[in-house]
């Protein structure tokens, strides 16, 4: 396995192709706007930036890294003559299976696809192929970089093959795969989405106040940030996203997503990508000033 092309230019793909660049593949990274695709590539630029000042790479690897990098706005031609296609495109369903869909029709028969989804059935994209058994979930942690953290799971078709050669792939990347299983949220999320959700909840209910709930989850459970903090950082539409993924996967009540999480995404009120969420973000990326409608 030597290309792979990544879908997606936003936050965790320009971490999927820094990270397999990195590794010396060669990576097609895709996006259907040349303005993401600068974006990401600027990322990706910062990023080997920040590790070449830490001494954690040279400039050569970073160098390398670029050059093992090439960028399209089209999915067909971007993926023609890979081994492996990684979608990272925004959590939806429709958008997934459109990809998917085109992905399937571009790529050789060899070519395993691979979604970075967190929340959405593999078995439902696969099934919009006519490869199912080549189709597996691939979740990233963010940042992509960093975190040691590869979640697979398997689809109802996924062969042995598919998964091994995943597993095998993630441990080459210095990651750790982890197995899992394919119910909504899979393992991840569905822990970690409801403690958010909870935590919102909590604050809705005028249990505490914003800085108080992080501060008890990051000294009294030794969480390196707050879970308010994490869903401005995740992005709070993403959060809802997967919350409502989770409540129709298992009709089950406890996953409602909170009124207020609704309401923020609505009024735009996202976290760190919109300027504010539970905290605001106006000066400083810091989850240092609460934001104004809870700071009273």
């Amino acid at each position: 396995m030597k290309t792979v092309a990544v879908i997606g230019a936003g936050t965790m793909g320009n971490g999927i192709a820094h990270v397999f660049a990195q590794n010396g593949f060669k990576v097609n990274l895709i996006d259907i706007s040349e303005a993401s695709l600068e974006a990401g590539l600027a990322n990706i630029v910062k990023n080997l930036d920040r590790m070449v000042a830490k001494e954690k790479i040279s400039e050569e690897t970073k160098a390398n890294t670029l050059s093992n990098i090439g960028t399209c706005t089209s999915v067909t031609d971007g993926s023609k003559n890979v081994d492996l296609a990684v979608e990272a495109a925004t959590e939806s369903l429709e958008l997934k299976l459109d990809i998917f869909r085109q992905l399937d029709a571009a790529c050789a028969n060899h070519t395993i696809l691979a979604t970075n989804t967190s929340s959405i059935s593999i078995t439902q994209i696969a099934a919009a192929t006519k490869r199912p058994e080549k189709v597996i979930g691939m979740h990233f942690m963010n940042p992509v970089p960093i975190m040691q953290l590869v979640e697979i799971i398997r689809g109802y078709s996924t062969s042995d093959e598919t998964a091994e050669v995943i597993m095998t792939l993630s441990e080459n990347l210095g990651k750790t795969p982890t197995e899992v299983n394919d119910y909504p949220g899979f393992v991840a999320n569905r822990i970690l989405m409801p403690m958010i959700n909870e935590a919102i909840e909590t604050l809705y209910n005028g249990v505490a106040g914003v800085h108080e709930i992080d501060t008890v989850m990051k000294l009294g459970m030794a969480h390196p940030m707050g879970p308010l903090q994490l869903g401005d950082f995740i992005g709070l539409d993403v959060c809802l996203s997967i919350m409502n993924v989770l409540y129709d996967g298992f009709k089950n009540p406890k996953y409602a997503p909170c009124p207020l999480l609704v309401n923020m995404v609505m009024a735009g009120k996202l976290g760190i990508k919109s300027g504010e969420g539970f905290y605001d973000y106006s000066t400083s990326r810091k989850a240092e000033k609460v934001a104004a409608q809870f700071s009273q």
